[in-house]
């Protein structure tokens, strides 16, 4: 089989780069291991950022996002038991974010796929990249018992952080990054009203939580726990009894509690790759970076991967020009190094570390306290979380 552009990986990054280059017209076929309800069963982070929801809108997957999606103007941060507001949309010039769950984008990249008849190759065993040194790349796999080759001109690894492609990179050309945090979130899903109908940051002295959403009736809660810690030893009514404990006493009285649809522990990293060309051979996405999910960055982050990547592609097929291509890595890089600074800065700051002693508890809430009553402090988290413009800094 012959393709000019090989997306390995069936996640939102691997559908948004299929979707957008279909509509520039540059064939592309998917290939996954997992099968498609795998992958729409993975519960994932929902705040959208401007960027990205511009992308999927140009991809022509934004009508469901925007009928049912929560348009999120500020965001409260919570300490010494009151919260302060953020006014995004006031400090930022009318920008905002979208809440419209990562399953909910995958939902739609994958039906806009099947309408339009393209490619994906579902549950593809023993994937590999072969030749992207050359001008002749591969990718081989096996499935239903037999064997397959596609022959493209790029492969773009979309595979997330345990994917076959960057794996596949000779060690020596290659580096990474890697910061390991020394606590996980505990995440709850539960179908009940939110506690507030923006998001709420805590800093406790007990640790961090957060009151997110899906919906107006399904709501995502957090909390720091020791990476020691099991599901076993979190009951549902367990979880909501600490919950209620790191929040203010508004957001207690407000509280809905009710059985856990979905209940995980994650371990929170700061993971960076570089570069992420490796001749015909892109990275995008998880495959690349990891951010904590304090700033709200993993998805975003993989779009505007995309977007980069997508652009570089149709200059290369419709200008003749290899620009685009060769400036790929070091575009991503300066806006992933970046969000991955504003993850690990926030991160840093509303979390319970258990190394430090009862005085950096003290530094936090005096950090917290200048940024909530100093309009360019304020500014400054707000500009980030909404999202940074594409061309910042160009």
């Amino acid at each position: 089989m012959r393709t000019q552009v090989a997306i390995i990986g069936a996640g939102p990054s691997g559908l948004l780069l299929g979707q957008l280059l279909h509509k520039a017209g540059i064939d592309a076929v998917i290939i996954e291991r997992q099968t498609p309800e795998y992958v729409l069963g993975r519960i994932r982070a929902g705040v959208l950022e401007q960027v990205c929801i511009d992308l999927l809108d140009e991809a022509g997957v934004g009508k469901r996002m925007h009928q049912e999606g929560l348009v999120h103007g500020g965001f409260d941060l919570l300490f010494k038991g009151s919260r302060h507001r953020i006014d995004m949309n006031g400090l930022t010039g009318g920008k905002n974010v979208m809440v419209y769950g990562q399953t909910e984008v995958t939902r739609d990249l994958m039906d806009a796929r099947q309408a339009a008849g393209l490619i994906t190759h579902y549950e593809a065993l023993d994937v590999s990249v072969q030749d992207f040194d050359s001008q002749q790349p591969k990718v081989r796999y096996v499935k239903d018992g037999k064997n397959h080759e596609i022959q493209c001109d790029f492969i773009a690894g979309c595979d997330g952080f345990h994917g076959v492609c960057r794996s596949s990179v000779p060690a020596g050309s290659i580096q990474e990054f890697e910061k390991v945090y020394p606590f996980g979130w505990l995440g709850v899903l539960s179908d009940t009203p939110p506690v507030h109908h923006e998001l709420i940051y805590a800093n406790s002295q007990r640790g961090f939580a957060l009151c997110s959403q899906r919906s107006t009736s399904r709501s995502r809660y957090y909390l720091q726990v020791p990476l020691t810690d099991t599901l076993a030893q979190w009951s549902d009514a367990a979880f909501w009894d600490e919950l209620r404990l790191r929040l203010d006493p508004q957001a207690r009285d407000h509280l809905v509690t009710g059985p856990s649809i979905e209940k995980s522990i994650a371990p929170l990293r700061s993971f960076v790759t570089e570069p992420m060309r490796f001749g015909s051979l892109f990275l995008a996405g998880d495959a690349a970076h990891i951010v904590p999910p304090t700033g709200a960055k993993g998805l975003n982050l993989a779009a505007t991967d995309v977007k980069y990547l997508c652009s570089a592609l149709i200059e290369f097929y419709q200008d003749k020009t290899q620009a685009g291509i060769d400036n790929y890595s070091q575009r991503c890089l300066r806006r992933i190094w970046r969000a991955e600074r504003f993850s690990w800065w926030f991160t840093n700051l509303m979390h319970k570390f258990p190394e430090n002693g009862p005085i950096v508890q003290k530094f936090q809430e005096a950090e917290l306290d200048y940024l909530v009553h100093s309009e360019s402090g304020a500014r400054t988290i707000a500009e980030n979380y909404v999202g940074l413009p594409l061309d910042f800094g160009a």
